[in-house]
């Protein structure tokens, strides 16, 4: 009953990371196309097209890339929480020993998923 637990928790939380993925392409291309068709009605320079094309296509990588590294992250956790339980349910008397590897290998994924937004955040502002 555990595991099938955690089986649909895992699911529900890989849908709902695609979702936020999906959702942040989606807002990201309609603002790109907006910033697009306003600048074709006006007349401006060809300059700043590949400027806007660039921000556009900077934007999709970021949220590809957290979208990924999140997806990445909750998979990892969630088969880390799941051998651990199994590991605690097996012999119980070294919960303190699993619960605190555990603790420690969700805080390296995390990390992992913390670089991937800091990346993100580079690619969009800085780059």
């Amino acid at each position: 009953m555990m595991t099938r637990n955690m089986k649909l928790f895992g699911i529900l939380a890989i849908a709902l990371i695609l979702v936020l993925t999906i959702v942040g392409v989606t807002l990201t291309l309609n603002t790109a196309y907006a910033e697009t068709t306003t600048d074709s009605t006006q007349t401006t320079e060809t300059t700043e097209q590949p400027a806007q094309d660039a921000t556009g296509s900077k934007a999709l990588a970021a949220a590809i890339a957290i979208g990924l590294a999140g997806l990445g992250g909750a998979v990892a956790m969630g088969m880390a929480i799941s051998k651990a339980s199994e590991a605690i349910a097996r012999q119980p008397e070294v919960k303190g020993d699993v619960r605190g590897t555990l603790m420690l290998g969700l805080v390296f994924i995390e990390t992992v998923v913390i670089y991937a937004l800091i990346v993100a955040i580079l690619v969009v502002f800085v780059l």
